[in-house]
């Protein structure tokens, strides 16, 4: 009896939660819709076209719903979308289906490709093979085992979405946080670090993150193309600097002791699930080897061979699904719900460029003033700081137009000098939990408070953006 009065209490506060939370979400939204409304009207006037002063109230809009997240984020590229194509199919009724074709945008297709190796990898158990090959050589030290740890999570975010990386690692060290507890300095360090490295490590290519691919996408489109190879030319030294940097100051602040450690469950853990998956033979795992290696391959030589990037996506994707190693179940466990937010971002940026509202605002703003360099910090800060409140791929939407604007306006600068610096910049955003999908994975664990994240954001909000900085600047300057 106690029992079902227990069940049934808690059914009733769960309604009531939900009911709390509906009405907090629907007066966010509202209140999102008319702080656009009063803006837009405040700002445009007379001076702004009707498309101008359309695409400034989605803006508005948008911004207001990403960082309240009144809707999902997804659900905020969707609107956009259905937005552009109500609006101005009045104004230019021509080309209005740009907006919806950004969906079959080469960036799509080359984020498609990357989710359909990141779930090959982690169904064929080749990820934590990964693992169980490459921590031996970190020996079994604690500070050797993080540091190792940390290297694995962000080479593995450079293939797959760091979202999946950071819930993989996570689940693979649970052994070590439930055997050491919850205020182990170890437990905190690789509770922080996994996440962290995993956000930094997508710096590393263009399908490690989506500000990545949106800078290129946003850079394909006024002619300057960027190779999958030079793009790790651009973000690797960077992520691997700044992940040594963060494991030095883990290990200061937490103290970590040089104790022994076992790593016994990695392989326990990778048998698991090779038994939940006897199905496939092993020549299916060679064969997904393959694919994943002839993907790569051809991503990094696309300069040369002359394959746009998004075509090797056709790879995996078919690879995969011709020799049955992923099927129709899996396909339905891929982040498809990225691609909406990626494809929306894309339709905005594309109507803030077209409609030249960017331009319009620098007209207001004597950049032959401004100093370069401090120009270039400014950008950098502006997308971390707003990258931590809201999503990181919708900051990158919002500042490349912007940047290639400013760029635009200022003779004998490079066009991709300062996308880059925002895409990358973007990824140092690690200050709440809400700041990336990998640190609200390690704070669901109940093993972290939200001030354990401002060490690490501090750090590498301000650190990162200057490393970017130099280190952007220093191959223009060798080139």
């Amino acid at each position: 009896m106690n029992q079902d009065s227990r069940s049934y209490s808690k059914g009733i506060f769960k309604k009531i939660n939900e009911n709390i939370h509906w009405k907090s979400r629907s007066i966010q939204f509202v209140l999102s819709f008319l702080i656009a409304f009063g803006l837009n009207y405040l700002i445009s006037g007379d001076n702004l076209t009707e498309g101008q002063s359309s695409v400034l109230f989605l803006l508005i809009f948008a911004i207001g719903l990403w960082v309240t997240e009144a809707i999902p984020p997804f659900a905020v590229g969707i609107l956009i979308i259905g937005y552009l194509v109500f609006t101005m199919s009045n104004l230019d009724s021509e080309n209005v289906k740009q907006y919806i074709q950004t969906w079959s945008d080469s960036v799509i297709w080359l984020f498609l490709g990357g989710f359909f190796i990141a779930e090959a990898m982690k169904k064929t158990a080749l990820d934590l093979a990964l693992l169980k090959i490459s921590v031996p050589y970190f020996g079994s030290k604690s500070k050797n085992i993080l540091l190792g740890l940390m290297l694995i999570t962000a080479i593995l975010s450079m293939l797959m979405s760091n979202t999946a990386t950071t819930a993989m690692m996570i689940a693979s060290i649970s052994p070590i946080v439930y055997k050491l507890g919850k205020k182990a300095p170890l437990t905190k360090a690789l509770l922080i670090g996994i996440p962290t490295a995993a956000a930094i490590g997508g710096m590393g290519t263009i399908i490690g993150s989506a500000p990545n691919a949106i800078a290129v996408g946003a850079l394909d489109g006024i002619g300057v193309r960027i190779s999958f190879l030079e793009w790790m030319l651009f973000g690797i030294p960077v992520a691997m600097t700044l992940i040594l940097i963060f494991w030095r100051a883990l290990l200061q602040k937490y103290k970590i002791k040089t104790s022994n450690l076992s790593l016994d469950f990695i392989a326990n853990k990778q048998l698991q699930i090779e038994n939940e998956n006897d199905e496939l033979s092993s020549l299916q795992k060679r064969i997904t080897l393959i694919i994943i290696l002839t993907s790569l391959l051809f991503w990094l030589t696309s300069q040369w061979t002359g394959i746009p990037v998004a075509g090797v996506s056709g790879i995996p994707i078919v690879g995969f699904t011709m020799f049955r190693i992923l099927d129709a179940e899996d396909m339905r466990k891929l982040p498809w719900d990225t691609l909406m937010l990626v494809a929306g971002g894309l339709a905005l940026g594309l109507a803030v460029q077209q409609q030249g509202l960017t331009d319009y605002f620098i007209n207001f703003i004597d950049l032959e003033s401004l100093n370069y360099y401090a120009l270039l910090i400014v950008f950098a800060l502006v997308s971390v700081s707003f990258s931590n409140v809201m999503s990181n791929t919708a900051t990158t939407t919002i500042m490349v137009p912007l940047a290639l604007s400013v760029t635009a306006a200022l003779p004998g600068i490079s066009a991709e000098i300062i996308p880059l610096i925002i895409a990358l910049s973007a990824s140092c955003a690690i200050l709440l939990p809400v700041s990336t999908p990998p640190n609200a994975i390690a704070y669901s664990t109940g093993k972290l408070e939200q001030s354990d994240f401002r060490f690490g954001g501090i750090l590498i909000g301000f650190l990162g953006p200057l490393f970017v900085i130099a280190w952007i600047l220093f191959l223009e300057f060798i080139s």
